[in-house]
């Protein structure tokens, strides 16, 4: 279905026919006092008609706030919708439409509060009953929807869990109505939808021979070193599928992201390995080249002379004292060198 979305930007006269019913209702009063006095009939019916069915006409005041609107229909046809604040009058009979005005996300906008909401307790039965004015309206605010986490496997097969929060507005508010049952769970389905979709093409850290682009050659792409590039292709997925429904993602941002439970302590101990291996490397880098600068020094200098044999066992214990996890215990030697 493609409807058109139609403003209702000159219906702004809600106050002068509020003043006019209640104008009317004064005069209606005042003219069936004077046609009782009188005994004029026809007055009399006119009268009594205005005041039981002159309330009608309130039913097309509409009152909206900023950042609101209300899509119409008259007899299940679309007639419009009012945006903007202001006191609108319309079509007494025009009714609102809202399929998800009733359903609650993680989100903001809908934290039920007890305003518009009257509790009454049924004497008979101690049961408790709730009535709620629920609004037809339509919040065109920027709202924030943080779906549960998700447990997703990366690309390499380890299982992830991934949360994300999404900034959405509606921008169409005849395509959102129509197009889709209920566009707050569309959106909700379509971003864990998306999540899917993306995850799976990237690991969860660098991994070698591996292509997150798509361009046939290996990078460096991954959920947790390249989360920008993430949130912007989860954005732009989720914007593709709900621009039929008159939404617009404004942001999409990772807030949580872990291996699942069942893998963490492994994949931890992995990590520490790796890292324990770096900090190795670098040590024995660095002493290797003190002992080569020991042994030009020495040379330079023309300290001692040492032979082959002499020079491997210097490397050696110096190689042992400088990558050792503990300070050394010297030994000093008070016979000869040989």
């Amino acid at each position: 279905m493609n409807t058109t979305e139609i403003i209702l930007s000159k219906r702004q006269n809600g106050m002068p026919m509020f003043l006019l019913t209640l104008l009317l209702y004064v005069a209606a009063i005042l003219l069936l006092i004077v046609a009782a006095t009188e005994e004029i009939v026809v007055l009399m019916v006119l009268s009594i008609v205005w005041l039981v069915l002159g309330w009608i006409l309130f039913l097309g005041l509409k009152v909206l706030k900023p950042q609101e609107a209300l899509v119409l229909t008259l007899f299940g046809k679309y007639v419009g919708t009012l945006k903007g604040e202001g006191f609108y009058f319309v079509h007494p009979f025009c009714s609102a439409v809202n399929p998800a005005a009733k359903t609650k996300l993680k989100q903001s906008g809908d934290v039920d509060g007890n305003s518009g909401k009257n509790i009454f307790m049924a004497a008979a039965g101690a049961q408790t009953v709730d009535v709620e004015s629920v609004s037809k309206k339509i919040s065109l605010k920027i709202m924030t929807l943080n779906n549960n986490r998700q447990k997703i496997n990366d690309c390499l097969g380890n299982p992830v869990e991934i949360g994300i929060a999404v900034m959405w507005r509606v921008v169409d508010t005849a395509k959102a109505v129509f197009t889709v049952d209920n566009y707050k769970e569309y959106l909700s389905l379509q971003c864990d939808s998306a999540l899917r979709d993306i995850v799976r093409i990237y690991p969860y850290d660098v991994a070698p021979n591996v292509d997150t682009t798509g361009d046939g050659i290996a990078d460096e792409g991954s959920l947790r070193g390249s989360s920008e590039v993430v949130a912007m292709r989860i954005r732009d997925e989720i914007q593709s599928k709900v621009k039929e429904a008159g939404l617009e993602i404004i942001d999409a941002r990772i807030t949580y992201l872990a291996y699942a439970p069942e893998i963490a302590a492994v994949m931890l101990q992995r990590q520490q390995a790796s890292a324990i291996i770096d900090a190795r490397k670098m040590i024995v880098d660095g002493a290797v080249g003190m002992v080569e600068m020991a042994l030009e020094r020495l040379n330079e200098n023309d300290v001692v002379k040492l032979d082959e044999e002499r020079k491997a066992a210097m490397v050696s214990n110096l190689l042992v004292v400088l990558c050792g996890n503990r300070d050394a215990q010297p030994i000093v030697n008070s016979g000869s060198l040989y």
